[in-house]
Parts: structure tokens; C-alpha cells; sequence
């Protein structure tokens, strides 16, 4: 019977491949097994499902905060929150759903605590219209998204939460705390306004 070897006489290949294995064991787990061990407080697995979900977490941020710095600290109040009520997921539905509507509560909640500082939303709009987005072509899904960031804080997370999030006016109203009708309305203004600031850009090409 031969002798085990010891590390230091694995070929280069072997040793990269053991030590790959070893450092994503925790990503080829079920998504059941993840959550179970982060509830446990395996900062290893907190640290693995923040990686998986992070990304597309992030960009939900930042279609509802202005810069990338608040979206950045918006994700990770987000994540504490996700965090300390695992326990109330119950396996029904989509995980990625249940953390993004965290997200967007997080994200709603920030815009909140900011409003009272807001220029009046006559202001808001022209200050829109007169913005001139970085990227050229007006067609480029880059571009459309640039142009919804900019959008006045209220018609954006009502166009968001609609068009984006998939909520009914019900659902906005009660999440952003107006009435169904001011939903509509917010909405059918986000949507001309963006009409508008395509049309004028088209003409600027």
C-alpha cells in the first residue's frame, strides 16, 4: 500500500484544484443549507450570500438613490435587515423576491428621511428636463436607465415600484404612504416626462 502524499508533493494543478474546492465548498450548497447556516451566525455564509445577491441588489438601489455612495449604505442596512429576519422566511416563494422587497423598503425609507430637504417638484422637473445624460445614443437600455435615475425622487419609486417591481397602485400607496389616485398621477407624469426627455434627446443626436 503506497504511501499517503503530502502536500508539498501534489503537482501545482491538483493543489489549485483542492484549494478551489475548498474555498467555494460553501457556494455549491442548497440555498435551504445557506440560509440555515447564516442564520446560525456563519460569517462565511452571511459573507457567500451577500456575494450572490449583492450585485443585483445594488442595482436595485440605485434605481431608487441618487448616487452610488447611498446605494451602497442603503445595501448594507438592506443586508443587516435580511440578516436578522431569516427567521421569519418561510421557504415559500422566491429568497431573491422576499430580499428584494427588504431592499426596496430600505430604499424608500432613505428617500423618506431626505424628502423634507426637496425643491418643489415644479423645480424638480425642470431640472430633469435641462440635464443632459452622459452616454449618447438615446436608444441604449444604459441610456433609458441614466434618464429614470434622474427622474424627481416620488415619480421615480412610483414608475419603479409599477413598471420595475411589478406592485399595483394599491400596493405604492400603502408603501409610500399617498393615495392610490396620487400613484396614477405620479405615474402618468413620470412616464410623459420621460417621453419628453427622449424625444429631446433623440433631437440632439
Amino acid at each position: 500500500i503506497g504511501r499517503p502524499c503530502s502536500i508539498s508533493q501534489l503537482s501545482p494543478v491538483l493543489l489549485n484544484e483542492a484549494l478551489r474546492h475548498l474555498k467555494n465548498k460553501l457556494t455549491s450548497i442548497s440555498e435551504k443549507e445557506l440560509l440555515r447556516k447564516c442564520q446560525e451566525g456563519d460569517r462565511r455564509a452571511q459573507q457567500t450570500l451577500y456575494n450572490k445577491l449583492g450585485p443585483v441588489m445594488l442595482m436595485v438601489c440605485r434605481r431608487y438613490l441618487f448616487n452610488k455612495q447611498q446605494a451602497d449604505a442603503t445595501l448594507n442596512k438592506g443586508f443587516l435587515k435580511v440578516f436578522r429576519k431569516l427567521h421569519t422566511f418561510r421557504n415559500q416563494g422566491s429568497f431573491e423576491g422576499w430580499v428584494r422587497k427588504i431592499m426596496v423598503r430600505e430604499c424608500l425609507d432613505e428617500n423618506k428621511a431626505k424628502r423634507v430637504a426637496e425643491l418643489p417638484i415644479e423645480e424638480q422637473e425642470s431640472l430633469f428636463l435641462q440635464q443632459v445624460p452622459e452616454v449618447e445614443k438615446a436608444h441604449n437600455v444604459r441610456q433609458i436607465m441614466l434618464v429614470i435615475e434622474a427622474l424627481p425622487h416620488g415619480y421615480r419609486e412610483v414608475f419603479n415600484l409599477y413598471e420595475i417591481e411589478g406592485y399595483d397602485h394599491g400596493e405604492i400607496a400603502k408603501q409610500m404612504e399617498i393615495t392610490e389616485s396620487a400613484s396614477r398621477s405620479q405615474l402618468a407624469r413620470a412616464k410623459q416626462l420621460l417621453r419628453k426627455k427622449l424625444k429631446d434627446i433623440e433631437g440632439l443626436e
